[in-house]
């Protein structure tokens, strides 16, 4: 058994070397994957940052069939099948940004082919196309990211996840990997049931950051504290605020005081976006003020600071977001501004979580107006959806918007995805045997539309999305000559044209409700508000806290087992400093010292940074210990215990 294992972690090794170039496993990573290997239910608790994507990744590499990736970020989909296609590794994604011909290739290819890896997302577990492909698949290995959407304790539940489980009854040889970077003790149960482990089996990878140092900052000028910290530390940040407009007036504020700023929200374009996230990561632009778009899928591992001006509404959200500084392991800074009447603006952002139900039935109403929906129509269905334009027509406020938009997903209406590349897309106006009655300028048009009808089914009852450069292979024209057609045929209106863009997906799960059918389940209803108010008083109860560790809350409440003061966050460092004031406890000292090394070896320093006394007087308990014989230094240089 044994030499089996280690004939496994060879294996699986050779493949991290060949693939990624590296010759070793970081933190659970081996762990994961050998409990995958072994066909064992696993759920993977890994911080952001940990190289969660690995550990589908190379079982799915080793094990014959493909490996089936449930997600909802879409662009996170994107990223990793370019990734893997650099590689020289078959991968493909299916999602709403799709249309019906390419979907159904994608799966084709997923039969027929030697595909590796198909990304999926959730809200496609339901349609025919998938569920008939899937039972001729051979899937190896079920992969279910941002897992902790299919628990209604979890801070993103989304009701198709919960499809999921009936993946499970068409794959039931098939084992899962569940991952997620914050799951509390309650949402992990949850995740494990709702997926129907065999036998419930967690590995948690450690949520301590040994080398980032927490810290909340009291203060009337948030400004201020705000210059004196990138000033004082240096390099790269990030500066995360609620809103668009905090994003530009800091950034503005920053540049007057002459430190290259830059910054990043969700209204930007595409391209603009693009540039200056490149700014940054280059260090043109070294801090970035930004709003929570911001960061997801980035990779830049010397972010020396990461900066709240405002308070999250989670301590999910802080720790992934104060989580991307200080990957390369050296000291980096995670600090939280806090100012009077803060508290306040908190208890107004949850009243504005959840607007009244009527409130949300009009939103749900002005949507479907808006994407021109009818009602019994569009089903399973995706649609560009412009939020920001949206909110600026209806005169709605943005958050309004976005939680009513949330609970209606959480009531399984409809989903907003992430932004994304959107092909063109057309619905004719008028029926087929009008068209042919209506008189038009035949010279162009008659050949084109006689091309659309031939290379698009479906287009009289529904927004089919059309691949302009294939229009213009089979029509003969040019690119541009077959967009100055489909604005003909739009003015002339005989077809609604939706331009290629790049927007969010709003995508029907079930079609279009009279608004008096809608219905909003008010205990669901409650329950959310109940589990949104734990997390805001969560979130206020860390910023509050003056006695225990930075870190140690953060890990207990992410449900570690035996978690340590770091040493290094505000109320650790100004433990120490007050123990320099006075003349330590030596028997005290003692006891704490060999009560830590019970459960691991330390390194002298670490042994300093760990316990809230003067380093001198550390050395001398440690110096006196070994010369009792309790304690020696073993070849590591690691304090171990005499036993």
């Amino acid at each position: 058994m044994d030499s089996s294992n280690d004939q496994i972690r060879r294996q699986i090794t050779e493949v991290l070397k060949r693939y990624w170039g590296f010759t070793s496993f970081r933190s659970v990573q081996e762990q994961i994957i050998l409990s995958v290997l072994a066909r064992r239910d696993t759920l993977a608790l890994m911080p952001t940052g940990g190289g969660k994507s690995l550990t589908y990744q190379i079982p799915g590499l080793v094990n014959d069939g493909i490996c089936l990736v449930v997600t909802p970020l879409i662009a996170l989909m994107k990223d990793q099948v370019d990734r893997l296609r650099k590689m020289g590794i078959q991968a493909t994604a299916v999602h709403s940004g799709l249309s019906a011909h390419q979907i159904d290739i994608a799966l084709d290819n997923c039969v027929y082919g030697d595909m590796k890896f198909l990304y999926v997302a959730p809200e496609r577990l339901t349609s025919e196309a998938f569920r008939l492909r899937i039972r001729r698949m051979k899937v190896s290995l079920l992969a279910v990211d941002e897992a902790h959407c299919i628990s209604q304790w979890g801070y993103d539940f989304r009701p198709s996840y919960l499809r999921i489980a009936e993946l499970r009854e068409m794959l039931p040889d098939t084992p899962v990997l569940a991952l997620t970077a914050s799951a509390t003790p309650r949402v992990a149960e949850d995740i494990m049931e709702k997926l129907r482990f065999t036998t419930p089996h967690l590995i948690r990878s450690s949520f301590s950051r040994p080398n980032l140092s927490y810290s909340v900052r009291r203060t009337d000028d948030k400004n201020e504290q705000l210059l004196r910290i990138i000033r004082n530390v240096g390099g790269t940040g990030i500066v995360y605020v609620r809103t668009r407009e905090g994003a530009e007036q800091i950034a503005s504020f920053l540049r007057e005081e002459g430190i290259p700023a830059g910054f990043y929200h969700g209204g930007l374009g595409h391209a603009e976006r693009t540039m200056r996230q490149d700014d940054w990561i280059t260090g043109k632009s070294p801090v970035m003020v930004a709003t929570n778009a911001f960061g997801m899928g980035i990779d830049k591992a010397d972010v020396r600071y990461v900066v709240h001006y405002s308070m999250c509404d989670s301590l999910e959200s802080y720790y992934q977001e104060a989580g991307r500084a200080g990957r390369d392991g050296n000291r980096s800074y995670a600090v939280l501004l806090i100012s009077p009447g803060d508290e306040g603006r908190i208890a107004k952002r949850f009243e504005a979580e959840f607007p009244p139900l009527d409130k949300i039935r009009t939103i749900y109403e002005k949507v479907c107006n808006y994407l021109q929906i009818a009602i019994g129509d569009g089903a399973q269905s995706g649609f560009p959806f412009n939020l920001p334009d949206f909110c600026a027509r209806e005169h709605l406020y943005t958050g309004t918007v976005q939680n009513a938009l949330k609970i209606l997903r959480q009531n399984g209406y409809m989903t907003l995805t992430d932004e994304m590349e959107n092909p063109a897309r057309i619905l004719f106006c008028v029926s087929r045997d009008e068209l042919y009655r209506i008189r038009v300028d035949r010279n162009d048009l008659d050949h084109f539309i006689r091309t659309l009808l031939r290379l698009y089914e479906g287009v009289f009852t529904d927004f089919r999305p059309i691949n302009e450069q294939e229009i213009a292979t089979w029509s003969g024209y040019t690119p541009q000559k077959v967009r100055e057609l489909l604005q003909r045929l739009w003015q002339l209106r005989l077809i609604r044209y939706i331009p290629s863009n790049r927007s969010a997906i709003l995508y029907m799960d079930e079609e279009r409700l009279p608004t008096a059918d809608l219905y909003i389940s008010p205990e669901s209803y409650r329950r959310r508000q109940e589990l949104t108010r734990e997390r805001f008083e969560q979130m206020l109860a860390y910023a509050s806290n003056e006695t225990t560790c930075r870190s140690l809350f953060l890990e207990r409440y992410f449900g570690a087992e035996d978690p340590h003061d770091c040493g290094i966050c505000d109320l650790c460092l100004a433990r120490k400093r007050a123990a320099r004031g006075k003349e330590p406890d030596m028997n005290k000292l003692r006891e704490e010292l060999m009560q830590r090394l019970t459960t691991e070896t330390l390194e002298p320093q670490e042994v300093a940074s760990a316990l809230p006394y003067p380093p001198e007087k550390i050395a001398e308990a440690i110096g006196k210990l070994r010369d009792e014989g309790k304690i020696y230094l073993n070849g590591e240089g690691k304090i171990t215990i005499n036993r």
